[in-house]
């Protein structure tokens, strides 16, 4: 083995951080299992707010909101005060319970 490394000192190091990026991984698979998920939900939750909550246009909203990672799709419903975000394969809905309440995640 130790003639392996002196060979090969770039492989072995690749090989070295590999397997430490795979152990990065597995002790955060919950985190990043979520994280699509977050990106669908933070958008609508916080456009339903600033559209309905915060009273402002929908131009300043989509501005507010617009992360580096795109959605796919967004549906506002100004009748029925929801919104609705699909992004990496997960879609969330916000709706707007009242002034005292705000906005709402729907399950």
């Amino acid at each position: 083995m130790n003639s392996f490394i002196r060979r090969r000192p770039v492989s072995s190091l690749l090989l070295i951080l590999l397997i430490a990026l795979l152990g990065w991984v597995w002790s955060e698979r919950v985190a990043l299992w979520a994280f699509p998920g977050i990106i669908s939900a933070y958008t609508a939750k916080e456009y339903c707010s600033c559209r309905y909550v915060m009273n402002n246009d929908t131009e300043y909203c989509h501005r507010y909101v617009k992360q580096w990672l795109p959605v796919n799709s967004f549906t506002d419903d100004p009748a029925g005060k929801r919104v609705t975000v699909s992004g990496m394969g997960r879609s969330n809905s916000a709706v707007w319970v009242g002034e005292r309440q705000g906005c709402r995640l729907q399950p």
